[in-house]
């Protein structure tokens, strides 16, 4: 008996650390069983990340030669791209290795936020623009963008942040003065509203990261009548992307279909 094309061996690799990447793991799973390897790369920039169904992989790949070099490798048939909106550099990367390799690539591109008519945005291209903002409307700043950059806020006087990160930091913060508050989304409504309330918040500075999970905070200060500095995403690698899990396992399933169809043809005399 003629042994049929499977597609068992396909292997996916996602590029992830996002709650997005880890839903997509948990689909590619769910829905095509043992008919497709799912491996998420993390960067490992969070000490303890949240649950990823399937492999893991932690670390960087060496830029974008490494990554297709790990490609290559791995014999990775699909590759989707579903980082963090300003994790600008690994996308660039994933661009130029999926081009070098030949191997088809797809972005998850979280949905950004929609603006309010009530919302008081400030947007602004980077750090340095944010910071001047708070230094002329704020005194009391809760910021959720990071550890990385807030050296644009150091020379600040007469403001007190809170800063909110995921993990503490590895050396004090170059503020003047600050409180560190450790949390991980997602975050709920209620929440936001006691943090301004009983931070006495008057400003938020925010990437527009855009998603469900960090969304309270835009609600919580609009209705407080506070403004947000919102920091715009980086611009976006062209490549074909979509906004939905639902879409990405569409488009996995579409290319194994395609995968299984030409391994028949190639069987057939």
């Amino acid at each position: 008996m003629e042994q049929q094309p499977s597609a068992a061996s396909s292997r996916l690799l996602i590029l992830g650390g996002t709650a997005e990447a880890a839903a997509l793991a948990r689909g590619a799973l769910e829905r095509f069983g043992s008919h497709l390897r799912v491996t998420t790369a993390l960067a490992g920039r969070t000490d303890e990340p949240g649950p990823v169904p399937g492999l893991v992989r932690i670390g960087g790949f060496g830029a974008a030669a490494g990554l297709a070099q790990y490609l290559e490798r791995e014999a990775i048939d699909l590759l989707i791209d579903a980082t963090h909106p300003f994790a600008e550099q690994i996308s660039h990367h994933a661009r130029l290795a999926a081009d070098a390799t030949a191997v088809p690539r797809l972005i998850l591109a979280r949905a950004p936020w929609q603006r309010h008519p009530l919302d008081r945005w400030i947007e602004v291209e980077t750090m340095s623009g944010a910071a001047m903002a708070v230094a002329r409307l704020g005194r009391r700043c809760l910021i959720t963008t990071g550890a990385r950059g807030l050296e644009a806020f150091a020379g600040i006087e007469g403001v007190h942040f809170v800063v909110r990160l995921i993990d503490a930091p590895k050396a004090p913060l170059p503020l003047r003065s600050y409180d560190l508050l450790l949390a991980r989304g997602p975050f709920i409504l209620a929440g936001e509203r006691a943090l301004i309330l009983q931070r006495r918040i008057d400003i938020v500075v925010a990437k527009a990261s855009g998603g469900v999970a960090t969304e309270a905070k835009l609600t919580a200060a609009r209705e407080a009548g506070l403004p947000v500095v919102l920091l715009r995403r980086p611009r976006a690698e062209p490549g074909p992307r979509v906004e939905a899990v639902s879409a990405a396992l569409d488009w996995i399933d579409e290319h194994l279909r395609q995968r299984m169809e030409l391994a028949i043809e190639v069987l057939q005399p």
